[in-house]
């Protein structure tokens, strides 16, 4: 009988040992906005630092739920030739500290496209970035159609030198072609990165260049994008396609039972 149980104990799914303690599932009707309860927008252009070409709105244009289940974030080209697209956060409304962090996402395509899922430390109005710290839980550059990013950035390693790996699928299609599991395990001193379920990095604060300080032990919010150009990504050439669409299925952030520590605004 103690064999049984002890086999039957290590049977329980790993999220049995977690606690959901916030979530969107994006069940709002067709061509509404997000939950204003747990979402603001950020709006405006001037490159957002990366000499990125979108301004971002609030328009049900740019960001809308569909009515079937999906938040879409959509980067839009003008008939002057500009971009219009959307960035959501949690910023002021929601902010965890540790935990799993992930969200089913069917990216866009396209050169020039720049679609996020990722997080900053909510004392950003303090010290700024990168002293902030951010968490890119996924990014894609249309170039590279079969692999994602997950990176750490801080003082000392941010912009072209983060701590930072890359995954691609084992079939070696687009992430465009479906939806995806993008997550972080996060706790102190290491922040694991996640595909379908399947870790594929680990940053750790012993991997830090010399000098340099670990900044991700604070709270910190979510946010969602779809940038348009950029020194990384490049901007969209003639092969380029708008609009471009991001499918977001749910968001949810749990955090593992002992380790307790959501925050409020």
């Amino acid at each position: 009988m103690r064999l049984a149980i002890v086999l039957a104990l290590a049977l329980i799914p790993l999220h049995a040992q977690w606690r959901l303690i916030w979530s969107d599932e994006f069940n709002g009707g067709a061509n509404t906005p997000p939950d204003t309860s747990k979402w603001a927008y950020d709006l405006g252009d001037g490159g957002w630092g990366n000499k990125e070409l979108e301004v971002y709105t609030n328009s049900v244009e740019n960001v809308f739920q569909d009515g079937n289940g999906n938040l879409v974030i959509r980067a839009v080209q003008s008939a002057d030739g500009g971009f219009t697209s959307g960035r959501i956060k949690t910023q002021g409304k929601f902010s965890v500290e540790y935990g799993r962090i992930e969200a089913r996402i069917k990216i866009p395509f396209g050169q020039g496209i720049w679609p996020a899922f990722w997080m900053l430390g909510t004392n950003i109005d303090q010290v700024g970035w990168p002293n902030c710290g951010e968490i890119d839980v996924m990014e894609n550059i249309g170039k590279e159609p079969g692999l994602i990013h997950g990176t750490v950035h801080g003082p000392g390693y941010a912009g072209s030198s983060p701590l930072t790996s890359k995954v691609g699928l084992a079939s070696g299609a687009r992430f465009a072609d479906d939806y995806h599991v993008y997550a972080v395990e996060w706790g102190r001193d290491r922040v694991a990165f996640l595909l379908d379920g399947r870790e594929y990095y680990i940053a750790t604060a012993r991997e830090l260049p010399a000098g340099t300080q670990w900044v991700f032990d604070h709270p910190f919010f979510l946010l969602l994008n779809v940038a348009v150009g950029g020194t990384w990504p490049g901007n969209p050439d003639g092969g380029s396609v708008f609009p471009q669409t991001m499918l977001v299925d749910w968001v949810r952030v749990w955090q593992f039972t002992p380790e307790r520590r959501e925050h409020a605004p």
